[in-house]
């Protein structure tokens, strides 16, 4: 065989180390549309299906997307490692912190729904008030995150975009009332298989940032 070049080989490329320069998370009832495109042909992000709102800030933090898998192994007199390990479950959770009072992080922290009859009316237009049930409802929701990043080299956009199309809330933080920070509601949402989708989580990369890189590789540059 040949010699080989590490550096050729390696192919370390600092400008596909990605960071969310800026993101969002987007909730909407199950009722809303599901998100099937997010971007158009030409990588030009699109808006949201109706129903989705915006839950502003959040902490420092961010997103965590958590994992958790399971798997079933087979143990065998003649091997020290298991002869045989199949997958038993894995799913995946979103955590964040919420600094806003807004209707969307109330929502979702309190288990309300986000439109219709027991959701919160707009903004300073009347009292808003919700009680808890003797029985908490099962209450899926549709979540959106998108992260916003730049390619290194040209400077344009590009957005990473994960869809929940069966969410439910899977836990909550403490709700800490203090003079020296805001009063936050942390949640955490488990992401199920959506009969339609077919799936538990899509995620998409695109955005004109992107498609800068097609040119590159196509002429070879590293």
């Amino acid at each position: 065989m040949p010699a080989a070049d590490f550096s050729e080989i390696a192919e370390l490329r600092q400008g596909l180390i990605r960071k969310a320069l800026r993101y969002a998370v987007f909730a909407a009832d199950a009722t809303a549309d599901a998100v099937t495109a997010p971007f158009d042909a030409g990588g030009i992000l699109q808006a949201l299906p109706a129903g989705y709102v915006p839950v502003g800030y959040t902490t420092t933090d961010g997103i965590t997307f958590s994992g958790d898998l399971s798997t079933s192994d087979v143990e065998s007199g003649q091997s020290a490692s298991p002869t045989r390990s199949d997958v038993e479950s894995d799913t995946m959770t979103a955590q964040w912190v919420p600094q806003e009072t807004n209707a969307a992080a109330v929502a979702l922290y309190e288990n309300l729904p986000l439109t219709g009859p027991g959701s919160l009316p707009d903004l300073g237009s009347a009292t808003w008030t919700w009680s808890r049930p003797k029985t908490p409802p099962t209450r899926y929701r549709r979540l959106v995150f998108i992260a916003e990043d730049l390619n290194k080299a040209t400077g344009n956009a590009l957005y990473i975009v994960r869809h929940f199309p069966s969410a439910l809330r899977t836990g909550r933080e403490d709700e800490q009332w203090t003079r020296t920070a805001e009063i936050a509601r942390g949640v955490t949402y488990q992401a199920y298989i959506d009969d339609v989708a077919g799936t538990d989580a899509i995620t998409w990369i695109d955005g004109e940032g992107w498609r800068d890189y097609a040119p590159e590789e196509e002429g070879g540059g590293g």
